[in-house]
C-alpha cells in the first residue's frame, strides 16, 4: 500500500490528501498552465481521480472549466490544486500544492513549443514541443 501525502492551497483553507502512487510527472510550458499558476510552467504529477481525497474546504473551491476536464483553485486564496484531465479519468496534482514529497520526480518537459520566450530550460530532461 502506497503512503498518503498531504497538500494544501496557500492559505490552507482547502486541504488533501492523495495517494504516492502517481503513474507520471511532468512539467508544463504551454500558455494555459503559465497563466493559471503565473509561472513560467506547472510542474504537475498525474493520478487516477479516485486517489485524491478532499480533508477541508470543499466548500470553498473554484472550478475553471466542467466536469471532465477543469482547474480547480482554492477560492480564497487563488492557488491551482490540481486539474481535472483525460475525460475526468485523471488528476494533474500541481506538485507546488503538495505538503509532503512525492516519491515521483518530473520525467520531462512538456508544451516547449509554446514556452515562455524569457525563460530558459537548463536542465537535461527531454524537451516535447508538445505531448510526447
Amino acid at each position: 500500500m502506497s503512503r498518503e501525502l498531504r497538500g494544501a492551497c496557500f492559505c490552507n483553507t482547502v486541504q488533501y490528501t492523495v495517494e504516492d502512487s502517481f503513474e507520471y510527472a511532468m512539467i508544463c510550458h504551454c500558455s494555459q498552465c503559465r497563466r493559471t499558476t503565473g509561472s513560467a510552467f506547472k510542474p504537475f504529477a498525474g493520478i487516477k481521480r479516485g486517489k485524491l481525497r478532499l480533508t477541508a474546504g470543499d466548500a470553498a473551491l473554484l472550478v475553471h472549466g466542467d466536469a471532465e476536464g477543469n482547474d480547480t483553485h482554492c477560492g480564497a486564496c487563488g492557488s491551482l490544486l490540481y486539474s481535472v484531465v483525460r475525460e475526468g479519468k485523471y488528476l494533474h496534482v500541481a506538485m507546488g500544492s503538495l505538503i509532503d514529497a512525492p516519491s515521483i520526480r518530473p520525467t520531462a518537459h512538456i508544451f516547449v513549443g509554446s514556452k515562455a520566450p524569457w525563460f530558459e530550460i537548463t536542465d537535461a530532461l527531454p524537451q516535447y514541443d508538445e505531448l510526447p
